[in-house]
């Protein structure tokens, strides 16, 4: 796992926490989705705001339920959420990914669109 590819950044002075799903195996997607759990969830509740990259990866049906409880119990601490890079079949799970947690994510065509939405008050 790459350090930057889960982890807080600066944007305009306020922290974003960055997700980028960048991997070819589904054994590299999970270290990333433990490490956002842990560092979201050490934030104070309705704070948060994050950005989900997809760049590339595959999901299967643990992934998923992997991302469902990821989203679930992140919910108390993020206050928006945005997402890059959704397509084809990463607009499925997604949608999945949305209705089980109950969470909006705004899905932006690129990634300084998703920062002024997140930084918009």
């Amino acid at each position: 796992m790459n350090v930057k590819d889960a982890c807080f950044t600066r944007e305009y002075g306020k922290e974003i926490f960055v997700l980028n799903f960048n991997y070819r195996s589904i054994d590299e997607a999970l270290p990333l989705i433990d490490e956002c759990a842990r560092q979201v969830r050490l934030r104070e509740e309705g704070s948060v705001l994050t950005l989900t990259i997809i760049e590339q990866g595959k999901f299967d049906t643990a992934l998923v339920d992997k991302l469902k409880g990821l989203t679930k119990g992140n919910a108390p601490y993020v206050r928006k959420a945005a997402v890059v890079g959704v397509t084809g079949v990463f607009k499925i799970v997604m949608t999945a990914v949305s209705i089980f947690s109950r969470r909006e994510f705004k899905v932006f065509d690129t990634k300084e669109e998703a920062i002024r939405y997140l930084l918009q008050e």
